[in-house]
């Protein structure tokens, strides 16, 4: 499902940085304790952990991004069959069978929540963020997308239209963002740097060269 607004809008958001913490915190004691007990092998837990963050993550989805940037071909079947073309790359699994992929233009900018839970594509972006999952992003997303891109430090201009995407058990989305201007030339690897996991939600730009360089 798909929502599109022009609206304005600015209300405080807290991002949770204290929240995040605090359960950082939980878990490492969960995790000492469940070890400690006997529960929990540590190297498995390694695996899982090294699995989630840096196999099943944000990188793969970047790999995504800056293949469908190198490659006019695999853009086009990006855009037709988004699981097939991810698949194509070795990226598949729970929760990433049905995959649409929205792609940014001059015209519009995409964002991806959830409304109902935190339905999120593991395979190619790992875990959720805290505030993916937060009932306030949840409900602004829709209500107040520019609001909330501008917390995010995205300030869009008016012309630019906004387009929300409701991720389902069915369906989940991965955004394209724009390639930055002067990567002409760069390798896959090179611009896969600038592809953030912001970025491939929505509620982020691709890094410029600038940015990586400063």
């Amino acid at each position: 499902m798909a929502h599109d607004t022009h609206d304005h809008g600015h209300h405080h958001h807290d991002g949770g940085h204290s929240e995040l913490s605090e359960t950082a915190l939980r878990v490492k004691a969960l995790e000492s304790l469940l070890v400690e007990k006997g529960y929990v092998d540590p190297a498995a837990l390694d695996e899982l952990i090294d699995t989630y963050e840096n196999r099943v993550g944000p990188r793969n989805g970047a790999q995504v991004v800056a293949h469908a940037w190198s490659n006019a071909a695999y853009m086009e079947k990006l855009r037709a069959d988004a699981t097939g073309a991810i698949a194509d790359l070795g990226f598949i699994g729970r929760q990433g069978e049905h995959m649409v992929a929205v792609e940014n233009t001059d015209d519009v900018h995409n964002m991806v929540v959830c409304t109902l839970c935190s339905c999120y594509p593991w395979p190619v972006l790992g875990l959720p963020p805290v505030w993916y999952k937060a009932p306030p992003y949840r409900s602004r997303a829709v209500s107040d997308p520019r609001g909330v891109l501008a917390e995010f430090g995205v300030r869009l201009p008016d012309a630019v239209g906004v387009k929300v995407w409701d991720s389902t058990a069915e369906v989940r989305y991965l955004v394209i963002p724009q390639r930055p201007s002067g990567t002409e030339g760069w390798s896959e690897e090179k611009l896969a740097g600038l592809v953030t996991r912001d970025s491939m939600i929505g509620t982020g730009l691709a890094l410029t060269p600038e940015q990586v360089a400063s």
